[in-house]
């Protein structure tokens, strides 16, 4: 029988109350937010968010998250974590990801030993996500990171209809994915590359546009967003192409299927269908 979503929501406090000392690794984003606000709700003596600046990770997404930690009223710790000293992320093969995660939540592991307390570490992971090619999980699997939103069987719209019931700023908030998602599989990830992107979204995310990749394809920016914002694009399209360019991009493009996520791994569904 299937749950309700009511009933889903009711078992997240089970699962919450029952854990015990929990500390969220905490992006900000739509699941780790809500995430966060409900185990304040289940065991706020025990919980601890945690957010790791990053190379990839853009300083309007950090700052929006410590931001949201202050407005939950939870203990929160601000890390730091680089990912370009690792040579299985730099080089960034389809396993990029695990690699990523396996840093994080091993460094997520170092803090609780300092610490001294039993928390156990939980994401934001949710049951769409088990229909993604995501390697980040199997880290998290292999390091003890538990999903309580995909424990308690919640989907990604679900989740936002509790948000905004909470009143959480992040129940429409767009989706996010760190930046060196936005580069080809066997291409090198590189500081440049990552600044470009980053400079490249705010700009047009400051445009008003609301949901953004641009992809990396060396000297072309592949820019992805809604098909009904594709018109935005256009409107705006030679001081798009002037500011890129002035990024160090030689051509920008806009991809006519639009956005769509993990669109880097439809190469690798390509290959294995071949």
């Amino acid at each position: 029988m299937n749950k309700t979503p009511e009933e889903k929501n009711r078992q997240l406090t089970v699962i919450l109350k029952e854990m015990g000392p929990i500390m969220v690794a905490f992006s900000g984003g739509v699941d780790s937010t809500f995430l966060l606000a409900r185990a304040k709700e289940a065991a706020p003596e025990q919980l601890v968010a945690v957010t790791a600046a990053s190379e990839t990770f853009p300083t309007r997404e950090f700052t929006l998250a410590v931001n949201l930690a202050k407005q939950i009223g939870v203990r929160h710790i601000q890390t730091q974590v680089s990912e370009l000293t690792n040579e299985d992320f730099v080089k960034n093969d389809p396993t990029r990801c695990f690699h990523c995660k396996n840093g994080l939540y091993s460094h997520l592991q170092e803090l609780i030993e300092q610490y001294g307390d039993a928390y156990t570490i939980v994401d934001g992971s949710n049951m769409d996500d088990l229909g993604e090619y995501r390697p980040g999980m199997k880290a998290a699997r292999e390091l003890g990171v538990r999903s309580p939103l995909q424990e308690a069987e919640l989907y990604k719209e679900e989740i936002r209809a509790f948000s905004k019931e909470l009143g959480l700023p992040t129940w429409n908030k767009p989706s996010f994915a760190c930046l060196s998602s936005r580069i080809p599989y066997g291409t090198k990830i590189t500081q440049e590359k990552i600044d470009q992107l980053d400079l490249a979204e705010t700009f047009l995310l400051n445009l008003g546009l609301y949901q953004v990749r641009v992809r990396h394809h060396d000297k072309i920016a592949r820019i992805e967003v809604m098909p009904e914002e594709m018109a935005a694009v256009l409107a705006h399209h030679e001081e798009i192409d002037r500011a890129l360019k002035s990024y160090g991009f030689s051509y920008v493009t806009l991809d006519l299927q639009g956005y769509r996520s993990g669109s880097m791994n439809e190469v690798l569904k390509e290959e294995a269908a071949q």
